[in-house]
């Protein structure tokens, strides 16, 4: 990132990223900075000088509204040790208006709509603060990122510019603060009985064609069985929808829960529409292949996760996808009750015709909106210098997810170790205490983000032993930003959902045998006729404009 000096404002663009204005010249200058003589009036409480790695503290008692989403796992308490030791760190009370987690995305705009929404709006999901950027009713907080120094350090040290450019508007503003990964962070994979393999005399499979080859010699063994038998097909849009994200990672393409119409192909330098292109049909053929020769329970892509779970544990299939969590406090603990010598493990998601990867963009996380009201508050630095380090900078991220060292937690050489007598997502379920339950710490609203050294801090041993094979895969490349004005979206939107749910409904037709493959490019037709190329035309022509605008 360049410091500004006399370049204009196209040279920054070219050269830093567009992020580049408002990142390490701390001047407050230009458009993209804020005009520093308009926050003059708005110091109260305040530091005069909050940098990188330094305790935020106001210089007098303040309290800010924050919205917050009530998990039913940890609903919200008054007496939680969170809100006590952050005042007394920080001088900040929250005044929290609590919306249970299933109401959250709707209360939450008709709070931005009736002008009533908290000063700070966590919780947010990209691309769900569009909706709210023609009103008015949040800040372009990238107008303000000079308050910011540690989000513009970690954005900086860790490259993440390509990703925060992809989350601008057509104005080339940014309405969202998203929590920040130093490294990606893979959810899910597939997990086998690593038993049956050893007495089969078979390796763990590091490739989809090794998969195939292990699930046909289980098949040869076990011919009244279907080798695999997955979940997270119910409470989806998507069928199989673990499944298909990571498979689909081995094509290079976003597919199940990551799915999405428009891809970026860096080789054209355009945007492409997910659902028709080759990758995707390949990734359609291997889950063909494994239906026909009844490799995969074809049950797999309707059932419920209690139906997946419990043929695992009925052995009438040795493979399904997981997580880490799903994997150690389901699988193997009831495997291991129920199924003498039973062992299963969760393997690096194998690799296919993509390579070593992992799919980009995946660094940033739900973030932070603030409301445009809060720009009227004298108080208005001072909150940004809070939210900086809240959530952005080490202390306050360490602090979100572990709490206070020596009364929650333990620290020693860089190991973290939740406090006896206290349970931390299930690490110890006699502990009389629960992290998130009786203290508030590593809560959903707070907690993301962060270094690898913390993130990683929370691993099991067998996350740490997966994420750290993942993490050595390279990422594929951002998209660039192509926001569409809002005339553009009501249209595209109009699209958007026809085309995904024939996608959808067509992937669970092929893989079954439903429709054949050979009636690939008639697909491809049908979706030509709900519109497919002008919502990709939409997408490139935002591109253009963006790119020529803003460099």
């Amino acid at each position: 990132m360049n410091n500004a000096g006399q370049l204009s404002r196209r040279q920054i663009l070219a050269a830093a990223g567009f992020i580049g204005l408002a990142t390490l010249t701390g001047c407050g200058s230009g458009d993209d900075g804020g005009d520093s003589k308009d926050l003059s009036k708005k110091q109260n409480g305040a530091m005069k000088e909050h940098r990188v790695g330094q305790q935020f503290k106001a210089t007098k008692p303040l309290s800010f509204s924050i919205l917050h989403n009530n998990n039913p796992v940890y609903p919200m308490k008054d007496s939680w040790l969170f809100w006590k030791e952050l005042t007394k760190r920080t001088g900040v009370t929250f005044d929290p208006v609590a919306v249970p987690l299933v109401d959250y995305e709707k209360k939450r705009s008709v709070l931005i709509g009736s002008g009533d929404a908290p000063f700070l709006i966590p919780k947010t999901y990209h691309p769900s603060e569009v909706a709210f950027v023609s009103s008015g009713a949040i800040l372009p907080v990238s107008d303000y990122l000079h308050l910011l120094p540690n989000f513009r350090d970690k954005v900086r040290r860790w490259k993440l510019e390509p990703e925060i450019d992809s989350y601008r508007q057509a104005d080339g503003k940014l309405y969202l603060l998203p929590g920040l990964h130093e490294k990606a962070r893979s959810g899910y994979s597939l997990a086998l009985r690593t038993d049956v393999l050893d007495r089969l005399g078979l390796s763990l499979p590091s490739t989809w064609d090794e998969v195939y080859e292990v699930f046909k010699a289980i098949k040869e063994e076990y011919p009244d069985r279907y080798p695999f038998s997955d979940r997270w097909s119910k409470n989806t849009p998507y069928p199989a929808a673990a499944l298909f994200s990571y498979l689909g990672q081995a094509y290079g393409v976003r597919a199940g829960w990551t799915y999405d119409n428009i891809s970026w192909d860096a080789n054209a330098q355009k945007y492409v529409f997910t659902g028709a292109t080759d990758a995707f049909r390949q990734m359609i053929e291997y889950v063909r292949k494994l239906v026909t020769e009844k490799l995969v329970d074809p049950e797999s892509f309707t059932q419920t996760d209690d139906e997946a779970a419990q043929k695992l544990l009925g052995e009438k299939c040795f493979a399904i996808s997981a997580n880490p969590q799903v994997l150690v406090q389901e699988y193997r603990f009831n495997l291991q009750k129920q199924v003498k010598g039973a062992e299963i493990e969760m393997i690096p998601v194998p690799l296919g015709p993509a390579g070593p990867i992992v799919l980009g963009g995946v660094r940033l996380e739900n973030g932070v909106m603030i409301s445009s009201k809060a720009l009227k508050s004298d108080r208005f630095v001072a909150m940004m210098q809070f939210v900086d380090w809240l959530w952005y900078s080490d202390e306050g991220q360490r602090f979100a997810r572990w709490g206070v060292e020596g009364v929650t937690y333990t620290r020693s050489g860089g190991q973290y170790k939740v406090k006896d007598g206290i349970s931390l997502m299930g690490s110890d379920p006699d502990a009389p205490k629960d992290m998130q339950k009786d203290y508030g710490f590593y809560n959903g609203v707070f907690a993301y983000g962060g270094s690898w050294e913390l993130v990683s801090s929370m691993f099991s041993p067998d996350e740490k032993k997966f994420q750290d094979a993942m993490s050595q895969r390279e990422q594929t490349p951002i998209g660039p930003a192509h926001p569409l004005q809002s005339f553009e979206q009501e249209q595209a939107s109009l699209w958007e959902t026809p085309l995904r749910d024939h996608v959808t409904q067509n992937t669970l037709q092929f893989v079954l045998g439903k429709r054949s493959l050979s009636e690939w490019d008639a697909y491809v037709a049908e979706l030509k006729a709900k519109n497919m190329q002008q919502f990709v035309d939409l997408h490139n022509k935002a591109y253009e404009r963006f790119k020529k605008e803003n460099g």
